[in-house]
């Protein structure tokens, strides 16, 4: 990139990087002073510094943390001590609380229903249950969904073989 004012801010050559993020969909552009690197590289060193820079704006919000002016440093060092050690009591109990609503989820289960025709064949359908209300209540709580019902299924009496005859030369 170049230009009066990209110059006079940054005097060294600047490189532009264009990036579709495959997950989101969203077309991402950086700016970077390496030449070297690949392209891919520095994209996935900016997501990474993103997802960095994301992490400690989730801390300082679960945390509450605001600017403190204390005189001594070893005050500092213990407040920054004692909001890590509520983040981490925090983040597990919420870790225990979403492996013990998993656990809760273990009981729904998929029920296949044959279904015979008249003509012989059968009608496979695998379903699950409507959800207890206290399985709801916990589909709504984690932000969960069932997944869709899956199509029925249908079979045939004879079963269908594979002839593999040689070809006229």
């Amino acid at each position: 990139m170049n230009g009066f004012y990209v110059s006079r801010d940054y005097p060294e050559p600047l490189r532009r990087i264009r990036f579709k993020d495959p997950e989101s969909g969203k077309t991402l552009v950086f700016l970077t002073n390496s030449t070297a690197l690949p392209a891919l590289t520095i994209a996935a060193l900016y997501k990474s510094r993103w997802q960095v820079e994301q992490s400690f704006k989730e801390l300082k919000h679960d945390l509450s943390i605001r600017a403190i002016y204390p005189k001594n440093e070893d005050r500092v060092e213990a407040h920054i001590f004692v909001a890590l050690l509520a983040y981490c009591l925090q983040v597990t109990l919420k870790h225990q609380v979403r492996r013990a609503a998993l656990e809760k989820f273990k009981t729904i289960q998929m029920v296949d229903v044959h279904l015979p025709t008249s003509d012989g064949r059968q009608i496979i359908l695998s379903r699950y249950p409507q959800p207890e209300p206290e399985h709801r209540m916990l589909l709504n709580v984690l932000r969960l969904q069932l997944p869709t019902q899956p199509p029925p299924k249908i079979t045939t009496r004879y079963r269908l073989v594979e002839v593999r005859e040689p070809c006229p030369a």
